[in-house]
């Protein structure tokens, strides 16, 4: 749910000017374009010149617990947050990869519907991308341990143009367009693979800091030939559902900022950057799911 600048404007008390200035200064997360390519903001964001002066993680914490003392959803809100959840997921998802599908398309790709001026590639991106958030849905129900084989399984699913590729690390050198970073040597990556699968279960860190660095250190390693993005940022909201948050939808509109996590990381090897970018996206989840839950309540 979106509203639009001037209210976003009227809701925080500031200038229309210091409002773009944020949206031009990606300090806004999960802002979109509507059609006339105007921005609309998340109706639950909350004023970053407000967060600014908060330690976001602590927010975090706080927002949880409120959530938690809540009603929870009943079986047909939850079926339906997930799946409009999922729709929109795979559009940004696959948007940030390069898919020009539409949302509107993609709803229809999803439906079975070829659009005839899309690539047939894209249609089965958003399949493929489907089906994957289904399955991680099915370990979070399970409480799956997070291991190499149910990674490779979700790129399976994931990679739905390209199965000779799908569920294999890859046997190549690749390079990561517009990065200086240069990906783990393929035969390293099954040991680095073992490795940040064991520090991620070992670490001590706050949650938000380990899933962020996990997602970090996973595009880094780059195991696959295709297909790791999507396929990290659905584990990404893997390890999120398991532990109790709701799952983040990083938007296309800010890709910009979502690849500069990764720059900062190679340079500074901090995960601040990202660790910022999930809890902005988790504080307008969890503001949305209190107001839901708060609603059925005083129903």
């Amino acid at each position: 749910m979106y509203i639009s600048v001037e209210e976003t404007c009227n809701k925080w008390n500031i200038t229309r000017d210091a409002l773009l200035g944020l949206l031009n200064e990606n300090k806004i997360f999960g802002a979109v374009l509507n059609k006339n390519n105007e921005y609309e903001i998340p109706m639950y964001a909350e004023n970053p010149y407000e967060l600014s002066n908060k330690n976001l993680l602590d927010v975090i914490d706080q927002k949880l617990k409120q959530l938690n003392k809540l009603r929870e959803l009943c079986f047909s809100e939850k079926n339906r947050f997930l799946n409009d959840f999922s729709i929109e997921n795979t559009f940004n998802s696959n948007a940030i990869e390069g898919s020009t599908l539409t949302l509107r398309e993609t709803v229809l790709a999803l439906q079975g519907i070829t659009i005839d001026t899309k690539p047939l590639k894209y249609h089965l991106d958003a399949i493929g991308h489907k089906q994957a958030f289904d399955y991680i849905l099915e370990l979070v129900d399970n409480n799956e341990e997070l291991t190499e084989r149910r990674i490779k399984d979700i790129h399976f699913l994931v990679l739905a143009n390209k199965r000779v590729d799908a569920g294999r690390y890859r046997n190549m050198q690749v390079s990561i367009l517009g990065s200086e970073h240069k990906p783990t040597s393929p035969y390293l990556i099954e040991s680095k693979m073992k490795q940040l699968l064991d520090e991620y279960k070992n670490s001590t860190e706050n949650l938000i800091v380990k899933i962020a660095k996990f997602h970090l250190d996973f595009e880094s390693i780059h195991p696959f030939i295709d297909g790791n993005g999507r396929t990290g940022r659905l584990l990404l909201n893997l390890e999120l559902m398991k532990n109790g948050f709701p799952p983040i939808d990083i938007k296309y509109t800010n890709r910009t900022k979502y690849y500069q996590c990764f720059d900062d990381y190679h340079i500074t090897n901090s995960p601040s950057s990202m660790v910022d970018l999930i809890a902005n996206y988790l504080i307008i989840q969890l503001n949305y799911q209190i107001d839901i839950r708060n609603q059925g309540t005083s129903n």
